[in-house]
């Protein structure tokens, strides 16, 4: 776990430059894989900073990870969860899934839904690990697309 103490709290417009750099320093890795840019490294977050709900966890100052979701008529779509390499297996990922559930029960949404590169392994394992079942996948001009779902039960179970 992570030495420093974590604060958590919701981004604003003036955090977008931090959240870009983070977000292209955490799928820089995938790159090689690929062989591209990975979707989130080229987002406007000067946007979706306005359109979207960011929450940060902060170490000393220094953003260590973002969770980045998207109310639908129906679920919590989480649209981007990024880790700083530096911070990168210390739980930061697991603890803003679980906050990303947190926020799906509060809106009264009883599913979270995410997606992410069929080559990303490592994404897919967490994501099982934690509950959340393939849904399908979907072919697109820059690769395959894993649509993932976690049905929540309610809360207190």
């Amino acid at each position: 776990m992570p030495t420093a103490p974590l604060r958590l709290r919701q981004a604003g417009p003036a955090d977008a430059p931090a959240i870009r750099a983070l977000t292209r320093a955490a799928y820089a890795k995938w790159v090689p894989l690929i062989g591209r840019e990975p979707k989130p490294m080229g987002a406007d977050y000067a946007a979706a900073v306005r359109l979207h709900r960011f929450d940060l966890l902060e170490a000393d100052g220094v953003l260590a990870a973002l969770l980045e979701t998207i109310p639908a008529p129906d679920h919590l779509l989480v649209e981007n969860l990024a880790v700083a390499p530096a911070f990168q297996r210390q739980g930061l990922g697991r603890r803003l899934m679980a906050l990303a559930e947190d926020l799906a029960r509060a809106a009264g949404f009883s599913q979270v839904r995410l997606y992410t590169n069929a080559r990303f392994g490592e994404n897919i394992s967490l994501y099982a690990s934690l509950g959340y079942a393939e849904t399908g996948r979907e072919v697109l001009p820059v690769g395959v697309a894993v649509h993932m779902r976690k049905t929540l039960p309610p809360n207190g179970v």
